[in-house]
């Protein structure tokens, strides 16, 4: 694969001499793990679906990094290759990076939620040569998806099916047999480690223009952001860091994977999110810290308070994803005695903004916090003129930790000469300097953290033979921030009701998460002269129907 991450090479030098980029790698980190700490606990896996728990030190976490490597070269994998990733927080993700980052391959984490819809675009537009899937999750069977799309995606060399009991299965091939000591791994294993600004990962979004994008990452790129984001929440060694939010997402790629390597301290990992699992995890694994979204600190404060069961280890935990309730930061203070973190960020950036440990807990919920050393923010108006405090507008960026474009779509980079990136976000700054984001540009919809890709469900419904006219809006949920609603005027003489709208997207293959959960049947949408659907009368025009739902 030929990657045109055309935004590095321009930022390179002043990178470098301002400090941010640090010229380091994963492989680095994990060798330096090895020499400090040999014996220390680095990664402990909690699988809630079979109730086990897999535990690796620094050196078995390293020496399993280089076996798992050597065997994805047995299988042709070489420097610039991708490799698939749709795992859950299990132990063979982490394995999987380190093992591609020994190799200079690129890994692509993929969400364990996405189906053969999402799926067959990524994996043809990154060229995917290796996929690596569940056998099963959760009752569905990736495994014979994964052979579904292989049949249809020839650059799929590989099939490796975690927990399988075939000659592919991840144990078979990469696992199981001691690679690192087959007489040409060393040299295997050092002929073609990544350089810091070499692509290391590719992560797609979720499609907020009918198709995602594949946003490329370096070294320089993560760790930039992970160092400030560690020293701003007082994170080091000592801390253990709890990841129950998604791996295939940045805040569960960033902040559970590379971070604790980077600060030889301790990560777990939760599969399957049960807030009195986590209760336990936390209390036993001593955890410190955790990042995730506001459903998490929901259900976990739920539960604390319920059961009464404390978590006095737990510092810190840092929400994003979407607006804290200023109720919930209140009783998460008085429940958990945790110190709730508001932060903001972006796919392309990692973490851009957080509130600081020292900041009363009011801005919590008021702010989505100030920007981390090495990023700046402004809002502009609609001619690109910085607009004053309190003032709402496009809010513009221009970090250390941006990426380096879109993979094969440099027209969209969004970058301007002066390295501002739009980040289609609207927002207002305050004289402190913190931020809020007051909505979106792109038209897309927060469930849980999760994006829903508006346009392409739109593309979908507008295809349903009932459907005359159609909009996907959101509407507001206590516990996800916010759901889809799909707003429809039908043909006539035609029917429709919620459940034949979810079989509808069922068999169109759309993710579970994706589909809406409301329908609202109307007569006429309201529009412009030009016939474009107004979908901020539409809000206005439901807003009390979704109060009383």
């Amino acid at each position: 694969m030929e990657f045109d991450a055309v935004l590095l090479p321009a930022r390179r030098a002043r990178m470098i001499e301002q400090g941010f980029w640090h010229d380091r790698t994963i492989n680095d980190d994990l060798d330096a793990c090895v020499a400090a700490c040999p014996t220390k606990l680095a990664l402990t896996a909690h699988r809630v679906d079979a109730g086990d728990v897999k535990r690796f030190s620094y050196r078995e976490l390293a020496r399993m990094a280089d076996r798992v490597a050597v065997g994805l070269h047995r299988l042709g994998v070489r420097k610039n290759d991708i490799v698939a990733c749709q795992l859950p927080n299990w132990w063979q993700f982490t394995l999987t990076y380190l093992a591609c980052s020994r190799l200079g391959a690129v890994v692509n984490p993929l969400m364990h939620i996405f189906r053969e819809r999402e799926l067959g675009f990524m994996l043809k537009h990154g060229q995917a040569k290796v996929l690596i899937t569940p056998k099963v999750f959760r009752g569905f069977d990736f495994e014979q998806m994964a052979n579904s799309l292989k049949r249809s995606i020839p650059e799929i060399a590989q099939l490796v099916i975690v927990d399988g009991s075939g000659p592919d299965s991840f144990e078979a091939l990469l696992s199981g047999p001691e690679w690192e000591k087959e007489a040409d791994a060393a040299e295997i294993l050092s002929a073609s480690r990544p350089g810091p600004d070499d692509v290391t990962q590719l992560i797609y979004t979720s499609g907020t223009t009918g198709e995602p994008k594949g946003v490329m990452h370096t070294a320089n790129t993560t760790m930039a952001n992970i160092i400030p984001y560690a020293r701003r929440l007082h994170l080091d060694a000592e801390t253990v860091v709890l990841m129950a939010s998604p791996m295939a997402h940045q805040t569960g790629f960033m902040y559970g994977l590379m971070m604790p390597i980077m600060l030889k301290a301790s990560a777990v990992l939760q599969d399957i999110w049960e807030p009195r699992k986590a209760i336990q995890v936390i209390r036993d694994e001593q955890v410190t810290f955790t990042m995730a979204s506001t459903p998490f600190l929901t259900d976990l404060t739920r539960i604390v308070a319920e059961d009464t069961t404390p978590v006095p280890t737990l510092k810190t935990f840092l929400c994003a994803g979407a607006p804290i309730p200023s109720a919930l930061v209140e009783q998460a203070r008085a429940v958990l005695g945790t110190k709730i973190v508001s932060a903001w960020g972006m796919t392309e950036n990692g973490a851009v903004t957080t509130t600081l440990l020292e900041d009363d807990d009011l801005r919590a919920f008021t702010t989505d916090g100030v920007p981390l050393p090495g990023v700046e923010v402004k809002v502009v108006d609609i001619d690109g003129h910085s607009l004053p405090p309190g003032e709402p507008g496009s809010l513009m960026l221009r970090a250390c930790s941006n990426f380096g474009g879109y993979l094969k779509r440099p027209h969209l980079n969004g970058t301007d000469a002066e390295d501002w990136f739009d980040t289609g976000d609207l927002a207002r700054i305050d004289e402190q300097g913190y931020i809020r984001i007051t909505g979106r540009s792109k038209d897309v919809i927060i469930r849980g953290g999760e994006n829903i890709p508006v346009v392409e469900i739109e593309n979908l419904l507008y295809r349903h033979p009932a459907v005359l006219q159609a909009a996907i809006i959101s509407y507001p949920d206590e516990r996800m921030g916010e759901r889809a609603c799909a707003v429809v005027v039908l043909k006539p003489g035609q029917s429709l009701d919620l459940p034949g709208l979810v079989d509808y997207f069922k068999s169109n293959k759309m993710t579970m998460q994706y589909i809406p959960e409301r329908l609202e049947i109307l007569d006429t949408m309201p529009s412009t002269p030009s016939g474009k659907i107004q979908k901020f009368k539409l809000r206005e025009q439901l807003k009390s129907q979704f109060a009383l739902a």
